[in-house]
């Protein structure tokens, strides 16, 4: 494509020109047509009882999309971020909810950049295929939250193998996945120079693990969040990805395209409030004609609207960055941020135009209504995010 988006020069975050990415239309139309088949009915249903969305996991992955961005040497598509992007932002646009499967796509890059060749070709065929399930992310803990560098569950070398001790929470869809992308200490914090030292990451199979106790957290959202517990749990030395001690950076790196597919999913679910409320606010006639031609109602709609299209015109932005290999993580960092905030500025937009239909849940408000909140805090909090261009951007003194 010839267009491009120019960006003013002295700036701190100055970048090569930027081309506009693909819209993928054909993507996102296919993408619809699958989501039109479980409407607010399925969801509704899998809410009230907080059951696991299995058949719409599977459909997604028959129709290829959680292999998005597998190669295709693997099984995959081998397709951009951008691609992955279009496909979650039309997931959630549709009412339907991504977060039941989304990790598989952001935490391929950690597995497809640091690991050997043999682990990618054990493992990424049968993911794309879906006879594998990479959906769980071990990395918090209850004692150290945010504060990634000061975990304590500590994976030990034994010979062949590491034997892990320690806990997680907040780990999501452990119930329903097959493999695991745990982040473990190999070195004891206080043996360590750098907190960010002695981190590794492993890719294990709890399929046949000991040692390992998964607990089911209820929470306001059907999220399938788990509490993890590790009893002296074994697991092969070849589980580790890349070199040991270098898990931090891997992780790190895989951040972006964490916050760049979360933002789109974001996007999706603002667009889903702002369809919602302008056609209601079109039907809904009372006091002699349609409530949108009152400001008091028209006016929201109308800053939601443009407040998404700016956080969206982010989202491509990092991705566009990401996919040409330039550093991204402050736009990465700030199109989470803008896009979690439009999608929450949108759904109170929606509740309030809806009024007290809003709060019944035959209309799909109050369910995305919940589901949009969980983006203020998860994966990275908002104000983690401030603080991360106040220090990181802006050379600020450091805040956390």
């Amino acid at each position: 494509m010839d267009n491009f988006i120019d960006l003013p020069s002295g700036d701190d975050l100055v970048n090569p020109a930027i081309p506009l990415r693909e819209n993928f239309s054909e993507i996102r139309e296919s993408v619809r047509a699958l989501c039109a088949k479980f409407p607010g009915s399925y969801w509704r249903e899998k809410d009230q009882e907080r059951g696991y969305p299995e058949e719409f996991v599977s459909a997604l992955t028959a129709a290829g999309y959680l292999g998005a961005l597998i190669p295709e040497q693997y099984g995959g598509s081998g397709l951009p971020i951008s691609a992955a992007s279009a496909i979650l932002e039309e997931v959630h646009r549709a009412g339907c909810n991504g977060a039941a499967c989304h990790a598989q796509m952001y935490m391929m890059g950690t597995l497809l950049r640091h690991g050997s060749p043999q682990q990618k070709q054990q493992y990424l065929p049968e993911i794309a295929s879906g006879d594998l399930r990479l959906q769980a992310f071990g990395v918090t803990e209850p004692n150290t939250g945010s504060d990634t560098t000061r975990l304590r569950t500590l994976a030990i070398r034994d010979g062949n193998e590491y034997v892990v001790n320690g806990q997680k929470i907040w780990t999501s869809r452990a119930e329903y996945s097959d493999l695991l992308l745990l982040l473990a200490r190999t070195t004891p914090l206080e043996e360590t120079q750098s907190r960010r030292e002695g981190l590794s990451v492993f890719l294990v199979d709890m399929r046949s693990v000991e040692g390992l106790e998964i607990r089911p957290i209820r929470t306001m959202i059907n999220h399938a969040t788990t509490e993890l517990f590790f009893t002296d749990m074994r697991i092969p030395a070849d589980s580790l990805i890349g070199e040991e001690g270098q898990g931090f950076s891997y992780i790190l790196d895989g951040m972006n395209a964490e916050r760049i597919l979360i933002g789109s999913e974001s996007i999706g679910d603002a667009r889903f409030f702002i369809e919602r409320a302008t056609q209601y606010a079109k039907d809904r006639d009372i006091f002699g004609g349609p409530i949108g031609k009152n400001q008091g109602i028209q006016f929201p709609i109308a800053r939601a609207y443009a407040n998404m299209s700016a956080a969206r015109l982010m989202v491509f932005k990092a991705a566009a960055l990401f996919e040409a290999g330039e550093a991204a993580g402050p736009s990465a960092n700030m199109a989470k941020l803008l896009a979690g905030d439009a999608a929450w500025e949108a759904a109170d937009m929606c509740m309030q135009t809806f009024g007290g239909f809003g709060f019944a849940e035959e209309y799909d408000i109050e369910r995305k209504f919940r589901e949009s909140r969980l983006y203020q805090i998860a994966p990275i909090s908002t104000n983690m995010i401030l603080g991360y261009i106040g220090q990181h951007v802006l050379g600020l003194p450091r805040s956390y």
